[in-house]
């Protein structure tokens, strides 16, 4: 495993009354067993596509050749997407930063400031688009469409469009896909099954992954191995999964606790943690059940956050996730440390300072009786990324069914879709 799981500090012999007996873990652990069972049936016959595009190889060529020729044509890529069609890509994106080539910029909201100063900043010559709508029919993404589609092609002809736009969709009618077919643009398929959020080991994540120069091959093993090590778990206590979503429900259920806190120690997985806000949120937010995941980052919240974590209401479980980093990044300088009076800085690297921030937080936390699930990676690579993605996946799939939820639909955003509709029809009508 390319990550470890520490829930101890969840119990009730760690934080009193705040956390689990481990009589109740151990119910709570038993009733992920049938979710489990159902996990193992599925991917045995290769049912769910949650489970099954880990292995998959078959699609890597032709995601490769419109990522190659994206590269060859284009110093700046968009991509045009929001919610499951863009936290994925923003979280790949992360592990090489934005100082690449070539760049990619991420446009998923329809505020007229930001689309305007990003086509003030374009250089329409040198660019390119990726267009991500599962349903084909998405407002924002199709209105951010086809701005920077009339803009490209006034700048460079209709022509020239097929090199530099890439759409990924559904393959049915719609909106979307009759416009790829107007312009002769290059379409790559969504799988229907796959919803947005739990798509980013998909074409949706690996696509702008080649862009990006990452190892989409890599990003599967590592989430193809901690799918094999949950299923393949002699107990459900061995499953990293189920042993995770068996603490977060019974803290939910039997503790009162609403609110979930996903700390991460490491800037690279700030995207991640917005990526775990939408997977857990809307997984699991239905008939009135679920928590409300908070997402945070270490060691920034320690000064925003913390006081409230610490001091405020007792109704939040956390979780706290960190990176090796001790030893690491530049080295603070001895003789000016000393100088200020900050001698237990010297000589010390910064990853020492943030690693340490990260332990203490936890064990602070703990010492106020606040239930601390930790996570650790030995380093951040598209292997330990694709495992800790697929654990969070699973996790969510196993936690609905302890909460008795369907994970894959969201029946109560579609209403919000349709009233923004008719709203727009009645002010052109």
């Amino acid at each position: 495993m390319s990550y470890s799981q520490e829930t101890e500090t969840c119990l009730a012999t760690a934080v009193g009354a705040a956390g689990l007996s481990a009589a109740e873990l151990s119910e709570d652990l038993a009733r992920t067993a049938p979710a489990l069972a159902r996990l193992r049936a599925a991917r045995a016959a290769g049912s769910l596509p949650h489970l099954t595009i880990a292995a998959r190889r078959d699609d890597l060529p032709a995601i490769e050749a419109a990522a190659a020729r994206l590269r060859a044509a284009c110093d700046e890529v968009v991509l045009l997407g929001t919610g499951g069609s863009s936290l994925g890509a923003r979280t790949l994106q992360a592990l090489v930063g934005t100082d690449t080539t070539p760049r990619l910029q991420v446009l998923e909201n329809v505020d007229p400031v930001t689309v305007e100063r990003l086509l003030a900043g374009l250089d329409l010559a040198r660019a390119g688009l990726v267009v991500v709508s599962k349903s084909g029919s998405t407002p924002e993404t199709l209105s951010q469409f086809l701005i920077l589609l009339a803009a490209m092609e006034a700048a460079l002809g209709r022509a020239a469009l097929a090199e530099r736009i890439v759409v990924v969709t559904e393959p049915k009618d719609s909106p979307l896909t009759r416009l790829a077919r107007e312009y002769g643009l290059s379409c790559l398929d969504h799988d229907p099954d796959l919803g947005g959020r739990y798509s980013v080991l998909s074409v949706v994540g690996a696509l702008p992954a080649r862009i990006l120069g990452l190892d989409v091959e890599k990003l599967r093993a590592g989430a193809q191995a901690t799918l094999d090590a949950a299923l393949d778990a002699a107990e459900p206590r061995e499953a990293a999964p189920a042993l995770g979503a068996a603490v977060a429900v019974g803290l939910a259920e039997r503790r009162r606790l609403p609110m979930s806190v996903l700390l991460a120690y490491c800037d690279r997985l700030d995207p991640f943690v917005l990526w775990y806000r939408q997977l857990w949120a809307e997984s699991l937010g239905k008939d009135g059940k679920g928590t409300t995941p908070v997402k945070a980052l270490g060691t920034v919240d320690q000064h925003s956050q913390l006081q409230l974590y610490l001091a405020g209401p007792a109704d939040k479980a956390y979780t706290v996730l960190t990176v090796e980093a001790a030893g690491q990044g530049p080295e603070i300088p001895a003789a000016l440390a000393a100088e200020a009076g900050l001698g237990y800085l010297a000589g010390r690297r910064l990853g020492d300072l943030f690693a340490a921030a990260g332990r203490a937080t936890a064990e602070t936390l703990v010492a106020e009786k606040r239930p601390v699930r930790r996570i650790h990676l030995a380093k951040l690579d598209e292997e330990s990324l694709g495992a800790l993605l697929m654990h969070f996946m699973l996790e969510t799939i196993i936690a609905a069914d302890l909460l008795g939820v369907a994970p894959f639909d969201q029946p109560a955003v579609e209403a919000g879709k349709r009233l923004t509709r008719s709203y727009l029809e009645e002010a052109a009508g």
